[in-house]
C-alpha cells in the first residue's frame, strides 16, 4: 500500500468502524468460535509475494471476526469493560499516523506536557490533595510493580537496584486474599517471592483487610526478623468489589513507616462522582493510588493513571539517563520514561484530552451514575426470584449470586453450567468467581453504551436458562 492509497482505506475503515458499533449488540457477545478455529483458517506459511487490500480486508471480516469476544457490547457484563468510547478511538487513531515514541521531553514535547496537564484534570476529578501528580502507565499491573519496586528500594534504603537482594534482609509485603493477581506478579517480578506476600484476613459486608490484623502481622513479623516494605490496598476488587477501609489500613501503615499502594483500577473511575467517594475516605494519606480510564471512563486501552505524593522516590527506583537520553540547555523538565518501567512510551493523554473535552466530567458522572443506578435495579428484581440468592451485595455497579433451587445437590456444578450456558447462548456474557470457596456469578455494569434496557434483559435471559436447567 501506498500513501496515495491510505485516505480511500482509511474512509473505509471509519465507515466499518461506526457501523460495528452502532450493531455490536445484535452479535453474540462472547466469541462462539472453538480452539484451534482461528489457526486453522490461517496458512502456515506466510506469502512471499504481496496481497491487495480487498483480499486482506475480506479475510479480515471472514476469518477474523468471528473470532473476536466483543469488548463494546452493550451487554458485555462479564470481568470489567475496556471502553473505546468514539472520541478515544479517533485519538487513538491520530496517534497511530503520527506514531510518536514518548519517551522524553524532546522526543515528544506536546505528548510530555499534555500527559502532565491531562493528569492534574484527572487529579482534580478524583478530588485527590494538590501534592498528588501523576503518570500514564500501560496498565494497573505496571504501576502495582512500580510501587512495589519503590516499596523494596525505600525498604533497602536506595540499595536492592544496585546490590540485589542476596544478603539483604526478608522484605514482607502485605495485602487481603481480595486483592488482583498483578500483585502477585508484582511480587515474583521484583524479586521479593510469593512466601512474603502476607495475606491479612478480612472482615465485613465490603470484604475489607482487618486493620487490627493488619497491625498484628506487621508486628509479628518484626518480632521474627522480617523486614515489613509497604502494604496494598484494595477498592473495588475483581472478583466481588471488595474495598479495604482505606484511613484505618494506612493509619497503621504510617504507624509502621510503611509504603501504601491502593489499587483501584477499575473503582476509581466512580470517584469523579463525589458521592462515592465514601469508599475511600483517607485516601489522602495513600503514597500511590492507581485507576483504568480504560475501563469505566471510556478510554481505549491501554491507559491506566497513577497518582504518586512523592515521585521523587518513583524516579529514584526507576530513573537511568545514559548520555544519549539526557536532554541538554533545558531544566525542570519531566522524562515519563523515568516514572515507569518500559523505556517505550505511547501518546496516551490524547485519548483523555478528546475523551474529557467531547464529554465533560458531568457527562463521564452521569454515565457512571446511570450504570450503578441500573444494576442495583436488576440485583433488587433477581433477589425476588424464587430460587436466586444474592451472596455480595452490590458495589458499585458489581455484585454476585448463585442459582439455588430446592433439592440441588451440587451448587458449584450448577451453577458453573448455568454461566456456560449464559455466554454459549450469546445474548448476555457474565463470569464466576469464588466467595468463600463457594462458585459464585458475578454481575458488573460499565460498558460505555449500554442501557437500562440492557441490563434489564440479563434479568430475563439468566432467569430463562437458570429455569431450563431445572
Amino acid at each position: 500500500m501506498n500513501w496515495t492509497d491510505f485516505a480511500s482505506w482509511g474512509r473505509k475503515v471509519a465507515d466499518w468502524a461506526q457501523d460495528y458499533h452502532l450493531t455490536v449488540g445484535e452479535r453474540p457477545v462472547r466469541a462462539q468460535t472453538k480452539p484451534g478455529d482461528m489457526l486453522a483458517a490461517l496458512p502456515e506459511t506466510p506469502p512471499e509475494q504481496g496481497e491487495g487490500m480487498e483480499a486482506i480486508f475480506a479475510d479480515f471480516e471472514e476469518k477474523v471476526m468471528p473470532g473476536i469476544t466483543h469488548w463494546q457490547h452493550p451487554r458485555f457484563f462479564a470481568y470489567f469493560a475496556s471502553n473505546a468510547a468514539a472520541p478515544s478511538v479517533l485519538a487513538e487513531f491520530l496517534t497511530s499516523a503520527i506514531a510518536p515514541q514518548c519517551m522524553l521531553w524532546q522526543t515528544s514535547p506536546a505528548a510530555t506536557e499534555m500527559e502532565t496537564r491531562m493528569m492534574d484534570w484527572l487529579r482534580q476529578s478524583l478530588g485527590l490533595p494538590s501534592e498528588f501528580r501523576g503518570v500514564i502507565q500501560d496498565s494497573a499491573s505496571s504501576a502495582t510493580l512500580a510501587a512495589v519496586l519503590t516499596m523494596r528500594e525505600r525498604a533497602l534504603n536506595w540499595q536492592g537496584n544496585q546490590q540485589g537482594l542476596a544478603g539483604q534482609p526478608t522484605l514482607r509485603i502485605y495485602c487481603s486474599a481480595e486483592v488482583h493477581t498483578s500483585v502477585d506478579r508484582a511480587i515474583w517480578v521484583a524479586g521479593i517471592g510469593q512466601a512474603n506476600l502476607v495475606r491479612v484476613p478480612i472482615k465485613g459486608d465490603w470484604r475489607g483487610m482487618d486493620p487490627a490484623a493488619l497491625d498484628a502481622a506487621i508486628e509479628a513479623d518484626k518480632a521474627a526478623g522480617l523486614h515489613p516494605a509497604g502494604v496494598i490496598l484494595c477498592v473495588g476488587g475483581t472478583g466481588t468489589g471488595a474495598t479495604d477501609p482505606i484511613a484505618d489500613c494506612i493509619q497503621v501503615a504510617q504507624n509502621h513507616g510503611l509504603y501504601t499502594h491502593v489499587d483501584a483500577a477499575w473503582a476509581g473511575s466512580a470517584m469523579i462522582c463525589p458521592e462515592f467517594r465514601a469508599y475511600w475516605p483517607g485516601i489522602e494519606g495513600a503514597d500511590s493510588i492507581v485507576f483504568n480510564p480504560h475501563k469505566w471512563l471510556g478510554a481505549q486501552f491501554d491507559c491506566s493513571a497513577h497518582f504518586l505524593k512523592n515521585a521523587d522516590d518513583l524516579v529514584r527506583t526507576l530513573a537511568i539517563s545514559p548520555e544519549y537520553l539526557k536532554t541538554h540547555g533545558h531544566d525542570g523538565i519531566i522524562n515519563y520514561s523515568e516514572w515507569s518501567v518500559p523505556l517505550g512510551r505511547r501518546f496516551r493523554a490524547l485519548k483523555i484530552w478528546f475523551l474529557i473535552r467531547t464529554y465533560g466530567i458531568e457527562g463521564l458522572r452521569q454515565r457512571i451514575r446511570n450504570h450503578v443506578a441500573w444494576s442495583r435495579q436488576l440485583h433488587d428484581a433477581l433477589a425476588q426470584e424464587p430460587d436466586f440468592e444474592i451472596v455480595t451485595p452490590p458495589m458499585w455497579s458489581l455484585w454476585t449470586f448463585r442459582f439455588a433451587p430446592d433439592g440441588a445437590t451440587d451448587l458449584d456444578a450448577l451453577n458453573l453450567e448455568l454461566v456456560n450456558r449464559i455466554n454459549d447462548d450469546g445474548r448476555i456474557y457474565l463470569t464466576q468467581t469464588r466467595v468463600d470457596g463457594a462458585l459464585v456469578i458475578r454481575f458488573q455494569a460499565g460498558a460505555f453504551e449500554t442501557t437500562e434496557a440492557d441490563i434489564m434483559r440479563a434479568h430475563d435471559v439468566i432467569t430463562e436458562i437458570a429455569r431450563g436447567l431445572t
